[in-house]
């Protein structure tokens, strides 16, 4: 169907709304963008008394096309606006392809309010954690710490990552970090004497089975954790660290003296 053949075969009632979203003033704007029909809001967008508080207005709602999407994000007005970027971001129906364009201009903890807020979707929470590990290399130590506190589970776990005891210490207080990331990070190359030593003396962690094992498989922890921990493990365990290709004779010996205590060789 051509363009003259559709408006043909508009009923008075549309043909009217959309002029009037063309058409309307400022005020009467504010109205328009409460409109239903998408053929009309993107009218609206069209019109040329459209500012920037008819935009926010309008990307407040939840129930909005990607098209319609589309063409607010193709706007002059939009691209000189901050504000109207992030309630485009905050919008749940804005596509993954405006989402990449648009995270880079968030500031660092706007991107952490976004994974945070009621009704994001999981493309959104992704997208934007991707975004803040991307950003963690040239983070200053103040903002990480704070992420560490504040930051999703993914974030916390990127965080460890980098073995800074700081840092570390403040995503083990973290109610977001895992005992998975933890555990990957006791197994990593990462993981230093320091830093094994505070997961195993923190109240949260030090007492969960699988991580007293990858701190008694990783060859730079400490003699006094093989002390106190191979004890109250089960002969099965203890026997499987035996087994361990990570470990140095030192830490073998002493693996052996718990087995031969127990009466075991």
């Amino acid at each position: 169907m051509d363009k003259t053949a559709k408006v043909a075969t508009l009923d008075p009632g549309q043909a009217r709304r959309l002029h009037r979203a063309l058409t309307a003033g400022k005020e009467e704007l504010f109205q328009v963008v409460e409109e239903s029909s998408m053929e009309v809001l993107a009218a609206a967008v069209r019109n040329p008394a459209l500012d920037h508080n008819h935009l926010l207005a309008l990307l407040k709602r939840r129930d909005l096309s990607e098209e319609l999407l589309k063409g607010v994000y193709r706007l002059e007005k939009f691209a000189a606006s901050r504000e109207l970027k992030v309630a485009m971001v905050r919008n749940p129906n804005t596509p993954g392809v405006l989402l990449a364009a648009l995270l880079p201009h968030l500031y660092l903890f706007e991107l952490v309010s976004l994974c945070s807020l009621p009704g994001v979707t999981p493309d959104q929470k992704l997208a934007a954690e991707r975004a803040i590990i991307q950003r963690l290399p040239t983070t200053p130590l103040g903002n990480k710490l704070t992420l560490a506190r504040r930051g999703t589970a993914a974030v916390a776990e990127a965080l460890t990552r980098e073995g800074d005891p700081r840092l570390l210490e403040a995503c083990l207080d973290s109610p977001h970090l895992k005992e998975a990331a933890v555990f990957r990070f006791l197994s990593s190359a990462n993981a230093s004497a320091e830093t094994i030593s505070m997961v195993a003396r923190h109240p949260r962690w030090k007492g969960r089975l699988n991580l007293r094992l990858a701190i008694l498989k990783n060859p730079r922890t400490p003699a006094v954790w093989f002390t106190l921990f191979l004890p109250q493990l089960s002969l099965s365990d203890v026997k499987g660290l035996l087994l361990s290709q990570r470990l140095p004779l030192t830490q073998k010996k002493l693996v052996e003296d718990e087995l031969q205590r127990r009466g075991h060789r």
